[in-house]
């Protein structure tokens, strides 16, 4: 118990600490940037707390054929994790997802999205807080966006009209992340944050939906 507390205590104290409200999205008013197909795969963008987390929940999805943690949604050229940490550069911890349209659908990854966070929490996902941790579901398309509010609507029903937290932005550019940020959950069994928040946000998600889990990721 000491030391569930002594870890959960350190994580606080290293994150950022959010305020009560949405900052505001300058890119909000951009018109999306459409991303071309690759392999017969198609890319969607989420932003949704700590990326090592959320590439590991998507990534055991069946359709998703890879995952990339990165940047996405700041004002800045070439975010780093380091600059990010700072909050100044209004670049969100992202996620990369090349997905076989044909096997998921990109309604089944919002869905997915809502399913695996803490729908109502504003800049950040447990104890990971500030504005490089918020929550965001970016579209290429207004058919996407389209999608996207519907799936708003149906959490508000859940949670209240305006309590869902993720703001919906226009695609602009992804920066991919660090080299030892990929793939971190799955080399880093041992981390104190991956066994203590990492694997258990993704043992709830696979619990919720297990009809979209690969065979391997049961």
């Amino acid at each position: 118990m000491k030391l569930s507390i002594m870890i959960t205590g350190l994580v606080l104290a290293i994150s950022c600490q959010s305020k009560s409200h949405k900052i505001s999205e300058p890119t909000a008013s951009l018109d999306p940037v459409q991303t071309q197909t690759q392999d017969g795969l198609s890319k969607a963008y989420f932003a949704s707390g700590c990326f090592w987390c959320v590439e590991a929940i998507y990534e055991s999805v069946k359709g998703v054929e890879e995952s990339i943690s990165g940047y996405s949604g700041g004002h800045t050229e070439n975010p780093t994790y380091q600059s990010s940490n700072t909050g100044r550069t209004g670049h969100a911890e992202a996620v990369e997802i090349y997905y076989d349209p044909n096997v998921v659908s990109f309604a089944t990854l919002v869905d997915v999205y809502f399913g695996s966070q803490n729908v109502t929490q504003v800049n950040g996902q447990g104890p990971d807080r500030g504005s490089q941790y918020r929550s965001i579901i970016f579209y290429q398309n207004e058919k996407e966006k389209e999608i996207i509010l519907e799936k708003v609507k149906e959490q508000e029903k859940i949670y209240g009209e305006g309590n869902v937290a993720a703001s919906i932005l226009p695609f602009q550019k992804f920066w991919r992340g660090e080299d030892y940020h990929q793939d971190y959950e799955r080399l880093n069994p041992g981390s104190g944050y991956i066994q203590n928040v990492s694997i258990p946000r993704l043992r709830r998600f696979q619990a919720k939906f297990p009809h979209l889990l690969k065979e391997n990721a049961h």
